[in-house]
């Protein structure tokens, strides 16, 4: 009866464990992608993660919003630093998300400034 019940609780945190690993450490895609900066913020009620949007158009209609790891404080410092600047930004997308790392799929690993191709001066 005990190896049964020890069963019961071991096959589904083996699962969860192994699911978990997957969703982190195996990403989906990796890409750059650039453009305004316009929202960097630490959100969220039970776990606060930080969440990010550029604007890839001139009428903002094209919008990628992304999250960054907490453990990235570089990348979340330079950000904060380039709000409303045009940047690149290196990311990975993984096939899903749980709530404590991110809203979104696509989380940032690099943050470079760029020009903007829409401005000459």
């Amino acid at each position: 009866m005990k190896k049964i019940i020890s069963l019961i609780i071991i096959i589904p945190l083996f699962l969860l464990a192994a699911y978990y690993a997957f969703i982190y450490y195996v990403p989906f895609s990796e890409g750059v992608r650039s453009g305004e900066l316009i929202k960097i913020s630490r959100k969220g009620v039970m776990a606060k993660t930080w969440e990010g949007e550029i604007s890839q158009g001139i009428s903002g209609a094209q919008i990628f919003s992304f999250s960054v790891l907490d453990k990235d404080k570089e990348v979340i410092e330079k950000l904060k630093e380039y709000q409303g600047k045009y940047v690149k930004l290196v990311y990975i997308e993984r096939y899903a998300t749980f709530f404590w790392l991110g809203d979104t799929k696509y989380f940032v690993t690099a943050v470079d400034s760029e020009k903007s191709p829409h401005f000459t001066n």
